[in-house]
């Protein structure tokens, strides 16, 4: 496999930036893919198509991981795993940036299309939330909500190895979606700016709608590549040791760490989504 053959483990943690355009790559061939051989149902194959592109890299860095948790057992979670989260988070934002920059810039009906799917999903988050709803209840619902998503993430990466890469990548197009839309509708106000002014415009709303979303969603996210990565090391334990070797006790105590601290940071990510976001825009 081409794609397999450009990045691994070492050199990928090596240069995280390089996996910031490998997954703004990877999501810009799935589209172009998706949209020349499976118009119809683009919404799902160009997600199906960016996530199978990750896999091999994903697969081998659960492997490095599991690895990793044999030769150092006694150092911290942040030491081991650190490299590892965040080549997952690089991948994930170049993914996010290059569906918001093609929502963003395709003809109206092929964006349609293109996210037909991802509209509906955030149309049907969208009914969920609105109505007279106290923050304390908005906040108990979301993190109840992205709790579900976070145990998918662990039950994907441990039953399929990278599996969880979809639902990540799927979480990806959902947030590109809303971060386009929200630079398209907010550019109808700009629609009678010229030259510089144009320029400008565009700039500010791109900015603030990335703003937006980030200040919540790349720590959600990063709770979910967190678990994602928790059930991966444990699925390549059950795997490659018996059950009752001390190895495979260091690697549980390790999967467990990483699994407390993907529902800590799942629930800073409520707390900012619910009283700093609308607060901030």
């Amino acid at each position: 496999m081409v794609l397999e053959s450009i990045f691994n483990p070492p050199r990928s943690q090596k240069h995280p930036f390089l996996m910031f355009l490998a997954g703004a790559g990877y999501a810009t061939l799935a589209i172009v893919l998706s949209l020349w051989i499976f118009e119809d149902q683009a919404s799902m194959v160009f997600v199906f198509l960016t996530s199978l592109a990750m896999v091999p890299l994903m697969y081998h860095t659960l492997n490095f991981e599991e690895r990793r948790d044999i030769i150092a057992p006694t150092k911290s979670i942040v030491h081991n795993h650190a490299p590892a989260l965040t080549v997952y988070l690089m991948m994930f934002l170049g993914c996010s940036f290059a569906f918001t920059l093609w929502y963003t810039v395709l003809p109206p009906e092929s964006a349609g299309t293109l996210f037909q799917v991802q509209a509906k999903t955030i149309t049907s988050l969208n009914q969920h939330i609105t109505g007279n709803i106290t923050q304390t209840a908005l906040l108990s619902k979301i993190f109840l909500n992205n709790t579900k998503v976070l145990i998918f993430c662990i039950l994907f990466s441990f039953l399929y190895g990278a599996g969880a890469i979809f639902i990540l990548t799927w979480n990806a197009s959902v947030i590109g979606a809303a971060a386009g839309n929200f630079i398209r509708t907010n550019m109808a106000q700009f629609a009678d700016a010229i030259g510089f002014h144009k320029i400008a415009a565009y700039l500010y709303v791109a900015s603030l709608s990335i703003l937006r979303y980030a200040v919540h969603g790349i720590p959600e996210i990063f709770s979910y590549i967190i678990a994602a990565l928790a059930g991966g090391i444990l699925s390549m334990a059950i795997v490659r040791h018996d059950m009752g070797t001390k190895e495979f006790e260091n690697v549980l105590l390790d999967v467990s760490d990483l699994v407390l601290l993907s529902v800590l940071v799942l629930f800073i990510a409520g707390i900012i989504e619910v009283f700093v976001t609308p607060t901030l825009f």
